[in-house]
C-alpha cells in the first residue's frame, strides 16, 4: 500500500508538471497510454489520475525538502519498504528542518503514505487544512477506521468536538493525565444512531445507547470498554444506580457517565461527585488511577457548569449530547407532504 501511495504522489508530481504544456487533453491521453502500457493494473482512470495531481498538490512541500522526500519514498529494496511503513521514516533526513509550516507538512506526508487510497481521496475531498487533515490522519491510524467511519467522523465535525468538554481535570488529575483525559472527551456527543420519538425518558435514551453500543463505544472514542448500565451500589445499607459504567483502558480508570435529558444544574455535579467516591471506595483496584466522572446534558450554559465544578475535588467533565428526533404524529399531519411542496412550486 505505502508503494502504491509513494506512486501516486510521483505521478501527480509528473502530471502536475506536464499538463501545462501538454493541454487540455493530456490527462485522457496519459490515462489510454498508461491502461494500454499495463492492463494488469488498476487506477488509471481520467478521475484517478486527477486525484493524484491532487494528491500531489495538496501537500504544498519545497522543492529543497522534496528532495529529501524522493530519497526516504523511492522503495527500491524491501528494507526501504519497511522504512516507509514507520511512522518515524526519514526523521534523520528532516531533522535540519527549522520551519515549523515545513516540518508539519512533512510530518503530513508521512500519514499519508500508511493510508489507504480511498482514505486519502476522502480527505483531499472534504479537508482544505492541513493541521486538520493531520488530526484525521493520525486517528485514522491509531483507531483503524475505515473509510466510512473516517466519512462519519468528518461529517460529524469529530475534529472541532475534541477536547472541548467543560472539565477540572487541571485542578483534580496529574499531568499529562489532566491533557490525555481532556483530549477523551467531546462536547458535543452526537448520538445521530438514535432516532427518539418525543416524550422520551432518560432511561429510554440509556436502553438505545445500549442497543447501539457498538456505535455508541464509537462516538466515545478509543479506550472505552463498558462495564455496566444501571450499574448497583450499596451505601450505607442503600442502593444507588449508576446510568452507565466504563473503564477506560488508556487511562486505566473508572469512568461514570450519567445523562440528563434536560439543561445542566449545578445540583447534578454534586450528585456526581457522590458517584465518584462511591466507586473509588467500592469498585476502583489500588493500581487503577482516580474515577473520572462525565454528565451528558441536553443544554449547558457554560459559565454556569464552570461554577459548578469550581470547588469539586473529584474529576469530571460536562457536555451536551445530541440525538435524532422523530416528530409526534400530530405533528406530522399537520406537515405539508413531499408532494403538496413540489405542487405548490409548479404552480
Amino acid at each position: 500500500n505505502s508503494a502504491l501511495i509513494v506512486f501516486y504522489w510521483e505521478l501527480g508530481k509528473m502530471i502536475s508538471e506536464k499538463q501545462t504544456q501538454w493541454g487540455t487533453q493530456f490527462l485522457h491521453t496519459l490515462s489510454k497510454d498508461l491502461s494500454t502500457a499495463f492492463p494488469e493494473m488498476k487506477g488509471f482512470s481520467v478521475t484517478n489520475l486527477k486525484y493524484c495531481r491532487l494528491f500531489y498538490n495538496y501537500i504544498p512541500i519545497s522543492p529543497q525538502i522534496e528532495e529529501k522526500l524522493e530519497i526516504v519514498i523511492r522503495p527500491q529494496v524491501g528494507d526501504e519498504l519497511e522504512m516507509i511503513k514507520s511512522p518515524q521514516v526519514g526523521d534523520e533526513l528532516f531533522s535540519q528542518i527549522s520551519d515549523p509550516m515545513s516540518q508539519q507538512l512533512v510530518d503530513q506526508f508521512k500519514l499519508m503514505i500508511r493510508l489507504p487510497w480511498g482514505h486519502i481521496k476522502l480527505l483531499i475531498d472534504k479537508i482544505r487544512d492541513p493541521k486538520i487533515a493531520q488530526f484525521y490522519m493520525q486517528q485514522t491510524l491509531e483507531n483503524h477506521w475505515s473509510r466510512n467511519v473516517l466519512a462519519i467522523q468528518i461529517k460529524s465535525d469529530l475534529y472541532q468536538r475534541t477536547g472541548k468538554a467543560i472539565t477540572n481535570f487541571k485542578h483534580t488529575l496529574p499531568d499529562p493525565m489532566s491533557d490525555l483525559a481532556q483530549q477523551t472527551l467531546k462536547d458535543p456527543y452526537v448520538f445521530d444512531f438514535m432516532t427518539m420519538a418525543t416524550p422520551y425518558r432518560e432511561r429510554d435514551i440509556e436502553n438505545q445507547l445500549i442497543k447501539h453500543v457498538t456505535k455508541f463505544l464509537l462516538e466515545l472514542g478509543k479506550g472505552f470498554a463498558f462495564v455496566g448500565q444501571q450499574y448497583q451500589l450499596e451505601v450505607s445499607e442503600k442502593d444507588y444506580y449508576i446510568d452507565l459504567l466504563f473503564y477506560h483502558i488508556v487511562l486505566k480508570c473508572y469512568v461514570v457517565i450519567e445523562l440528563k435529558n434536560t439543561e445542566f444544574m449545578p445540583e447534578y455535579a454534586g450528585k456526581l461527585n457522590f458517584y465518584l467516591s462511591a466507586v473509588d471506595s467500592l469498585v476502583k483496584q489500588p493500581d487503577d488511577k482516580p474515577t473520572i466522572g462525565l454528565l451528558l446534558c441536553r443544554y449547558k450554559n457554560n459559565i454556569e457548569a464552570e461554577f459548578a465544578l469550581r470547588d469539586i475535588n473529584k474529576p469530571m467533565g460536562i457536555s451536551e449530547f445530541q440525538l435524532t428526533e422523530i416528530l409526534p404524529e400530530n405533528l406530522k399531519s399537520s406537515l405539508p407532504t413531499i408532494e403538496e411542496i413540489e405542487r405548490e412550486f409548479k404552480e
